[in-house]
């Protein structure tokens, strides 16, 4: 029952895009259509919302899950995608023509629990954490959790995994977390935006996962950070890679992202080196196609979304603190320039 209800709601979603843009078509290049990732969809909402005030331009940005972004943006019925993690060899192939992946910020996915009393911020580590969604840990007072803990009340509830459904970049990032911390599951599951999960009970996006978690004790998940802080939800410290436990903040995210950016701005930020970095974080970005007549219907609707997205990386930013989004540093911010100043429509940059 539960399944069916998660494929009813993704169908309805997916269709919800396409009659969005059938509205585009009718109000013309005045309206652009995004999907994607729920990690970022509390920044876009702010973000979109007051460019619309700035300019007149809507922005119909449908919370998906990176999955469903990147196959709109596939299906060339999106302007942009919007994915938490990179398109793998598989998605980029059907894209058909070459995309640019732009930094928009960086988050952090969080470890989030339902457990009753006073004990907020338990200490976790990578190799409990891969257990637990093994299904290997399955009581909370496992003597693991309780020596990482002492002093903290921590119940003898069986724990119950949630995990996303859909195709997700927050999904991405964690999996790519647990596979470099853990060669069990590096070996038995992988990382991905999609996973043949050992165990657990599926939501549809960050919210759908948060639900679980919020309404079953004993639950556990991953979940962005605004979503959890949102929905006042209990979540782990992580030991870090040099030891230390971590609280997921926008300073501990901000020491992770501090890395040298490859041209292409494709790059996990998970088990960073970083002393004080958080070390389930990851950047978030917008997806379009390089060679914009691809998908634009005209020069005027490609330099508007080009347009959106150098706002967004520019004056948008000031939104991503309040939000607990880490804004993009000089080095992110200057490689996200080159690579939308090398989006082009019919062979012209289309920022000169």
């Amino acid at each position: 029952m539960f399944k069916k209800s998660i494929q009813k709601l993704a169908i309805a979603m997916l269709a919800t895009v396409t009659m969005a843009a059938a509205t585009a078509n009718a109000q013309g290049d005045r309206t652009l259509l995004g999907a994607g990732s729920t990690f970022i969809y509390p920044l876009y909402s702010k973000q979109f919302s007051e460019y619309n005030k700035k300019t007149g331009l809507q922005v119909n940005y449908q919370s998906i899950g990176s999955g469903g972004g990147i196959l709109q943006l596939t299906n060339k019925t999106v302007d942009f995608g919007a994915s938490d993690g990179p398109l793998n060899e598989e998605q980029t192939k059907k894209m058909g023509a070459p995309v640019l992946h732009i930094p928009m910020a960086s988050g952090a996915v969080v470890i989030t629990y339902n457990l009753p009393g006073n004990n907020n911020l338990i200490n976790l580590t990578p190799d409990i954490i891969a257990d637990i969604f093994l299904g290997k840990i399955t009581k909370w007072n496992d003597p693991r959790i309780i020596s990482l803990n002492k002093g903290v009340s921590i119940p003898a509830f069986p724990i119950l995994v949630a995990h996303r459904s859909d195709g997700s970049g927050t999904t991405a990032i964690f999996t790519n977390y647990l596979s470099k911390v853990s060669p069990e599951w590096a070996k038995r599951v992988g990382a991905g935006g999609a996973v043949n999960w050992p165990v657990g009970l599926g939501g549809k996006g960050n919210e759908g996962v948060s639900g679980i978690v919020k309404q079953t004790p004993g639950a556990i998940g991953y979940v962005e950070l605004i979503y959890a802080l949102q929905n006042k939800m209990d979540y782990a410290k992580v030991r870090n890679k040099k030891g230390s436990f971590i609280i997921p903040s926008l300073a501990s995210v901000t020491a992770a992202s501090n890395v040298a950016l490859p041209a292409d701005s494709k790059i996990f930020l998970t088990d960073t080196d970083a002393k004080d970095g958080y070390p389930i974080s990851g950047f978030t970005w917008a997806i379009i196609y390089k060679e914009q007549d691809y998908n634009a219907r005209s020069a005027a609707r490609a330099k508007e979304v080009v347009d959106l997205l150098w706002w967004t990386i520019h004056e948008g930013q000031k939104f991503a603190t309040p939000l607990n989004y880490a804004p993009l540093s000089k080095q992110a911010l200057a490689v996200a320039e080159k690579i939308l100043k090398s989006a082009t429509y019919k062979g012209k940059p289309i920022i000169k």
